[in-house]
């Protein structure tokens, strides 16, 4: 049986006891782990983090990875779908960064193995920030001399420093600063047992009397822990035919199949997690549902088929807010810059088109 097939029977399986599951509350660690071929260094977060932060990473010099995903905030963008280049539209809801350094895939249908794949999918997406390939974006930061020593410091060993590959490999290092294991829950966990109100306390209960964590478990309420590239999937909505299939568009997007091509994994998508799920509406995939009680209420229904009180609804979304917690202090890079020159094209060669046309 392949693992997404036993992944799956797993987060289905909520009809079985679950009360061992229920008491096995993990506190999210306080170091996120890195692969063998990418260790962290102090160097290396920090051409990570000017990256992360630097336009010119994009076609028009508009858009860097913190426009979709701002690390000043819940590390998404609070829309239902993020504005890339040339004003175009994404299908799906930008996902926080924050605490993605503990899945096991990326993107929401897990067609990226890692924070490093996962990094260099943007740059070059014609409705992301537009980067037409790998080549012209490498080309762009080699014209902007001061990034040349920042790569030679980050990668002292590398024969080519400056490289797409490197150019990830810095984005995931810094990515991976980027975790809140200072929430209310987690102080509970770890044994403050003043850290969550009474409310907070009956949502945890709740939590996992309706089965929520048959799906969203572990420290980082995404699953469990898996090999880099093995994801955690859920089929959703689980249970079809709920008048929130229409309602929220739930069956236009068919997920991972859209990735594979396999009917299995239709309607499969990668279960998220849950830390600051408070600060990152709207939800879903789309980003059709606008608020976190709403969206407890179509989760309970469509993966459940559970109908909850006003009050268990409320429980529940207390609970949800103390997963929300201390964000490590960010700070404003300094860009490297190209005095008496400009790497970004003065002209939008598309508007200059469309100009022509008329």
């Amino acid at each position: 049986m392949k693992k997404t097939a036993m992944n799956l029977t797993l987060c289905t399986a909520f009809a079985l006891p679950l009360t061992a599951l229920a008491q096995q509350w993990e506190a999210l660690p306080k170091q996120a782990p890195s692969p063998a071929n990418n260790p962290q260094t102090a160097a290396k977060v920090e051409l990570g983090k000017t990256l992360f932060f630097d336009p010119r990473l994009s076609e028009h010099g508009t858009l860097s990875c913190n426009s979709c995903h701002n690390v000043m905030g819940g590390g998404d963008d609070n829309r239902p779908n993020s504005i890339g280049m040339h004003d175009a539209r994404g299908g799906r809801s930008a996902p926080s960064v924050w605490n993605a350094a503990f899945l096991s895939a990326q993107f929401w249908d897990g067609r990226a193995a890692t924070l490093e794949d996962q990094a260099k999918g943007p740059i070059t997406n014609p409705i992301e920030m537009g980067m037409s390939d790998a080549k012209v974006a490498i080309e762009r930061l080699k014209a902007i001399p001061d990034y040349l020593p920042l790569f030679k410091a980050a990668f002292p060993e590398s024969r080519e420093p400056l490289s797409m590959d490197n150019v990830a490999k810095a984005i995931a290092a810094y990515e991976r600063t980027l975790i809140t294991p200072d929430t209310p829950y987690d102080r509970y966990v770890r044994g403050d047992k003043n850290a969550l109100d009474a409310q907070q306390l009956r949502g945890m209960q709740t939590f996992a009397e309706v089965g929520c964590n048959a799906c969203h478990m572990g420290a980082n309420f995404s699953g469990p822990a898996l090999p880099a590239g093995e994801g955690f999937f859920m089929k959703f909505p689980n249970i079809a035919g709920s008048a929130y299939d229409k309602k929220y568009d739930l069956l236009s997007d068919t997920g991972r199949h859209a990735v594979t091509g396999k009917d299995s994994d239709r309607h499969l998508w990668r279960v998220p997690t849950l830390r600051n799920v408070a600060l990152t509406a709207p939800y879903l995939h789309n980003g059709k549902v606008a608020t976190l009680d709403e969206a407890v209420r179509v989760m309970a229904k469509t993966q459940l088929n559970k109908e909850l009180t006003s009050a268990q609804v409320k429980d529940l979304v207390a609970f949800l807010g103390s997963l929300s917690g201390n964000f490590p202090q960010q700070t404003m890079p300094r860009l490297p810059m190209t005095p008496g020159n400009s790497v970004v094209p003065p002209v939008d060669p598309h508007l200059t088109m469309k100009t022509a046309k008329k």
